[in-house]
């Protein structure tokens, strides 16, 4: 692996856990822990698509440069990673609901972020990895075990969105436990749909690359889901602890 590469991930993986650390002590701020502290609040819809489009349009620079463009196994790891952001840049703000705010520093935090992990994916996979890596990379059992979990990943992240969407009627701005789907075993379904959906890439691409990015997942939503349990906890007290009783798992973990 070129050393520099190696650095870079080692970077991220060190910079991984010192947030997974600092979110146990620091709410990230948006969504239903929306906090001005984080900076001036922007429209969700505005926030989400600057926040996840560099992404996407990163992977697309780094794809359409490469001399391993065509190539079967690059190819599909690229349709792979692109269908998530696809959805998640450009479809999920538009179906986001009523007026709610994201903080700027949030969203710039993440196109930082999101910049950086194509560099990471899109490095390995079309720039880094050894020639001949992904050479008859279908009659291996990585791509079809990794990509099935990550579209199981990706159904159960979609679904617990739309879960999400619907728990309010037009102009109502109170907060509901959400229910049904995987919810009915995870108190964050949409954040587990999303760490399988990255498992599964890591398994698909066979990378430390990806594994980083897991780890990046983990402790990015992780403690985010803790926050939410603990206010889900203070806001719905017995009827919340009632229910989550019920699950298999607390939360993410």
């Amino acid at each position: 692996m070129n050393e520099t590469f190696s650095l870079f991930l080692w970077a991220m993986t060190v910079l991984a856990l010192a947030v997974f650390v600092a979110l146990h002590f620091v709410e990230a701020g948006y969504g239903y822990l929306f906090n001005r502290k984080f900076g001036p609040g922007i429209p969700n819809r505005i926030g989400w698509m600057a926040m996840e489009s560099p992404v996407f349009i990163a992977m697309c620079i780094l794809w359409l440069c490469s001399d391993r463009a065509l190539e079967a196994g690059p190819l599909a790891l690229f349709i792979l990673f692109q269908s998530h952001y696809l959805q998640r840049a450009f479809v999920f703000p538009l179906l986001i609901r009523g007026r709610s705010q994201m903080p700027l520093g949030i969203v710039l935090m993440g196109m930082v972020f999101n910049t950086l992990n194509a560099l990471m994916q899109g490095g390995w996979i079309f720039y880094v990895s050894p020639a001949g890596y992904y050479d008859g990379w279908f009659a291996r059992p990585y791509i079809w075990v990794g990509g099935a979990l990550f579209i199981a990943g990706m159904v159960i992240n979609l679904r617990s969105d739309r879960i999400i969407r619907h728990l309010r009627r037009p102009g109502d701005t109170r907060h509901y436990i959400p229910y049904g789907g995987m919810f009915r075993y995870v108190s964050s379904a949409n954040y587990f749909g999303e760490l399988l959906e990255w498992i599964g890439f890591a398994v698909a691409s066979w990378s430390w690359a990806g594994a980083v990015f897991v780890v990046w997942t983990f402790a990015n939503l992780a403690p985010r889901s803790a926050s939410l349990y603990k206010r889900y906890e203070q806001e719905f007290g017995e009827e919340f602890t009632s229910l989550h009783r019920k699950r298999i798992l607390p939360f993410i973990y």
